[in-house]
């Protein structure tokens, strides 16, 4: 059984995936409703990337802790370097940090979201990611995979990622790469790759690809941003160039969102080791994955109701 099967349906009518908004035109919202994401140029300004870049190496070099954020890093090179910029793939969490988390607050990016969530609106997951350079070893090939897979919410439709570019991102530098459509399906299993070395925390693939659904690779600018569905699958290349390749993202939500249980899915093993991870962090014996995320989640609109 998939979690997906809860409440994942979206209501009937011309537009399943997106709400009647004044923003968006209807060929825009027709583009979403077939594709599954939704590509915005230069939405976000470059003064705010580079004060989200100054804040990720404060937190890189440690001049900053702050609470909760779990960073991230390279199970490959992490014998090799201390904590820096060379080492650390991804901060996550950074609700607590209020410089990066202005991100999700931005009233150019919220004014989108709300054409999918709805008034109320939560952030549900923060992550900066730091592709590395990484020619050889493809610990920075993020396999296929579908984030509603590590979402224990629903309905699907009410929830969407902001994924905004820090620098240019093409094929090169391992950009986004998605198949398009693929928010129509239901949740797949998902699993750790069988690649040779090790491989990152949480780095969870599809574990049966149909390599016959075409990709589409997103170059995109600085400040471009893509809206996407949390089933739509997606990936990333390789980044085979000596720079590093960043990017900022918020998963939003629906405040009237509903919390599911995810026993005997096949979401329950990302609950046990999520569990484990915050376990180990924290020091707790037990800590209920509705408590995890209630922890992660911060409202940036309207009024918190469910989540």
């Amino acid at each position: 059984p998939t979690s997906a099967q809860v409440s994942v349906v979206p209501h009937s009518g011309r537009f399943c995936y997106t709400l009647d908004n004044d923003l968006l035109t209807t060929e825009q919202r027709q583009f979403y409703e077939d594709n599954g994401y939704l590509l915005i140029k230069n939405l976000v300004s470059d003064e705010d990337i580079e004060r989200f870049r100054k804040e990720f190496t404060r937190i890189c070099k440690r001049e900053v802790k702050p609470p909760g954020v779990m960073i991230m890093k390279d199970e490959s090179l992490r014998s090799q370097f201390g904590q820096s910029e060379k080492v650390v793939n991804k901060v996550q969490d950074f609700q607590e940090d209020e410089e990066l988390f202005r991100y999700c607050t931005l009233p150019e990016v919220l004014k989108y979201v709300e054409c999918f969530t709805g008034p109320n609106i939560m952030a549900m997951h923060t992550m900066l990611i730091n592709k590395l350079p990484d020619s050889d070893k493809q610990t920075f090939l993020h396999p296929m995979h579908q984030d509603l897979h590590y979402f224990p919410f629903r309905p699907a439709s009410r929830i969407v990622c902001a994924w905004t570019a820090m620098e240019r991102a093409h094929q090169d530098n391992g950009c986004l790469v998605v198949q398009p459509g693929t928010h129509r399906t239901t949740l797949k299993p998902h699993g750790y790759p069988q690649w040779k070395g090790k491989t990152n925390k949480l780095f969870h693939g599809l574990l049966d690809e149909d390599e016959k659904i075409p990709k589409v690779h997103l170059v995109m600018e600085k400040g471009d941003t893509v809206f996407f569905h949390p089933l739509l699958i997606h990936g990333s290349g390789i980044n085979r160039t000596s720079g590093f390749r960043k990017s900022i993202s918020c998963h939003f939500a629906s405040s009237e969102c509903h919390y599911i249980d995810v026993k005997n899915t096949t979401q329950e093993h990302v609950e046990k080791e999520l569990q484990e991870m915050v376990s180990k962090k924290y020091n707790t014996t037990s800590v209920e994955l509705k408590d995890i995320w209630s922890f992660r989640a911060r409202l940036v609109q309207g009024e918190r109701i469910n989540l």
